[in-house]
C-alpha cells in the first residue's frame, strides 16, 4: 500500500498530542478550539484586577519577530506575555534582510542564544512561520501572527471567542464576511474555525475579482450582492481592503467599493436587528465601513481587541504548557 502524506499540520504537536505551535486553524479540531476558548475565558478575569498579571510564565522568553509592520497585533501579544510574566523581546525585522532562507535560519539562530522560550513571527511570506517551526531548537515554540495571504490563527480564535461570548451556539448562526476575501489571511482563519465549530452558514460577499478561485469548497456559501448576502445573518465581519498585496486593478476605485460592499447603516438593517458587527481592523472608515457603524451599539470591535488579549494569552500559555513535565 502506498504511504499516505504527512499530515502538514501534525507539527502544531509534541509526541503526547499536547499543543507545541500555532500556526494554523486547520488540523485543531473542535476539542483543541473550545479548549482554547475555554482558557481564554479563565484569563478575562486577569483585566479586571488591580495587578494585572499571573505568574504561569515567569521565566521564560517570548520574542516577538515581526518582518512585516503591524501595531495592535504585536501591542496585544505583548500585553498578553507580560501579563503571563513572561519576558518579552520585541524585534521588527525588515523582509529584505531575510529574502533568504539561510539568512531566516541566521535569525533564528541568533535569537535562540539569547535563550529564547517562544516566537511570536509575522510575516509577508506565506508559510513562513511554518518554516520557522520546523528549524527552531525542540524547546522552542513558535505562533503564526499573520503569514503572507495564508493563515492568522489567534485572529480567527479571539472572533470566535467574541462570537461565543455573544451569540452562543454557533450551530444556530449565520455567519457573512464581507470584502477581500481573496486577499485575507484573516477571513481564512475564520473560516475554517467557524466552519471546524459546526457554524450553521457561513457566507462570504465580495466582489468576484476578490474572491479566491473555487472559494465554495472551503465550505462558504457566495454572494456578490450585500443585500442578499447580509438578510438574516447573526454576524458581519468586515474586512480591512488589502490594497497592499493587490496586484493590478481589481477595484474601479476605494468609493466604488464602499457604495457596494462597505457597511452602512441602511445596509446594516438588512441583517437581523440584534446582529454583530465584527473588525480584524484596522478598519478603514468610509471604505470598508461607515463611522456610525463602526462606533455604533452593534459594534464589537473594541470587545474584539480587549479579547483578543486574553485568547493570546490561552494560546501562550497551552504551547508553553506542552513541554513542561
Amino acid at each position: 500500500m502506498p504511504k499516505l502524506a504527512p499530515d502538514p499540520w501534525a507539527i502544531q504537536f509534541d509526541g503526547e498530542g499536547r499543543l507545541k505551535h500555532l500556526l494554523t486553524i486547520e488540523g485543531l479540531g473542535p476539542d483543541w478550539i473550545t479548549r482554547i476558548l475555554d482558557t481564554a475565558e479563565s484569563f478575562l478575569s486577569v483585566t479586571g484586577r488591580e495587578v494585572k498579571k499571573v505568574p504561569l510564565l515567569r521565566g521564560r522568553t517570548v520574542v516577538n519577530l515581526f518582518f512585516e509592520s503591524s501595531t495592535r497585533t504585536r501591542t496585544t501579544f505583548e500585553l498578553a506575555a507580560k501579563r503571563l510574566s513572561a519576558d518579552v523581546l520585541n524585534l521588527n525585522i525588515s523582509t529584505s534582510a531575510a529574502t533568504k532562507g539561510e539568512s531566516l535560519l541566521d535569525t533564528l539562530r541568533n535569537i535562540e542564544a539569547m535563550q529564547a522560550d517562544m516566537f511570536v513571527v509575522r510575516h509577508d511570506k506565506s508559510g513562513a512561520a511554518h518554516f520557522i517551526a520546523r528549524h527552531v531548537a525542540p524547546h522552542v515554540s513558535v505562533l503564526n501572527a499573520g503569514d503572507g495571504r495564508h493563515a492568522h490563527p489567534t485572529q480567527a480564535l479571539l472572533d470566535v471567542f467574541t462570537i461565543r461570548k455573544l451569540k452562543g451556539d454557533f450551530t444556530k448562526l449565520r455567519v457573512a464576511i464581507v470584502g477581500d476575501i481573496l486577499h485575507s489571511r484573516v477571513a481564512r482563519s475564520q473560516i475554517h474555525a467557524l466552519n471546524t465549530l459546526n457554524t450553521g452558514e457561513v457566507r462570504v460577499i465580495a466582489p468576484r475579482t476578490l474572491l479566491p478561485a473555487q472559494v465554495e469548497k472551503l465550505g462558504v456559501r457566495v454572494f456578490h450582492d450585500m443585500r442578499e448576502g447580509l438578510k438574516d445573518v447573526d454576524v458581519i465581519i468586515m474586512l480591512r481592503l488589502q490594497r497592499e498585496r493587490m496586484e493590478g486593478a481589481l477595484l474601479p476605485s476605494e468609493d466604488e467599493f464602499f457604495r457596494l460592499y462597505g457597511l452602512t447603516p441602511e445596509k446594516l438593517a438588512w441583517a437581523k436587528p440584534d446582529a454583530i458587527v465584527m473588525h480584524p481592523g484596522p478598519a478603514n472608515r468610509g471604505v470598508e465601513i461607515d463611522s456610525e457603524v463602526a462606533d455604533g451599539p452593534q459594534s464589537v470591535i473594541l470587545q474584539q481587541v480587549s479579547n483578543g488579549i486574553a485568547v493570546r494569552m490561552a494560546v501562550m500559555s497551552l504551547c508553553m504548557g506542552a513541554r513542561e513535565e
